[in-house]
């Protein structure tokens, strides 16, 4: 093996071992961010029931909090239509049997004929039960500009 093939090898385990795996909880949370988005999208209240816990309180401008079935009464009702639901700079910190999700998310809606624009940031709180990762509270916030 030559000097230059050697460093080369040395340098590709010592950066492979610089970068952690990721943690399963973090990917399995990070799969349910996208899962929740997409069940917005769809208006599929079906699958958000499966995501949100029983205890779900969802805080959002201009509203006043929605316990879960609120929520889904709301989304089964079909009266609001997501055309854009999309999250980004999300990080995710889990901490044992619970795990915080935050990001930035910019949603269009369809109600009552207009089209409404949200640029906001959120907190999602999970928790682990029964083995499964479930929404206990979802808070979002104006981001300004």
């Amino acid at each position: 093996m030559t000097t230059a093939t050697t460093l080369a090898l040395a340098l590709a385990l010592t950066l492979q071992a610089s970068v952690p795996a990721q943690d399963p909880d973090v990917a399995a949370l990070t799969r349910l961010e996208a899962l929740w988005n997409d069940a917005h999208m769809r208006g599929d209240a079906v699958a958000l029931d499966q995501l949100w816990a029983d205890e779900l309180v969802a805080v959002v401008p201009r509203m006043a909090p929605l316990p879960k079935q609120d929520a889904l009464a709301f989304v089964r009702s079909a009266r609001m239509k997501f055309l854009r639901y999309e999250s980004s700079d999300v990080t995710v910190k889990v901490y044992d049997n619970s795990a915080v999700a935050r990001g930035r998310l910019l949603r269009a809606r369809e109600l009552g004929g207009q089209t409404i624009q949200d640029n906001w940031r959120f907190t999602k709180v999970y928790v682990r039960q029964g083995g499964q990762w479930r929404v206990v509270a979802f808070h979002a916030s104006e981001a300004g500009s």
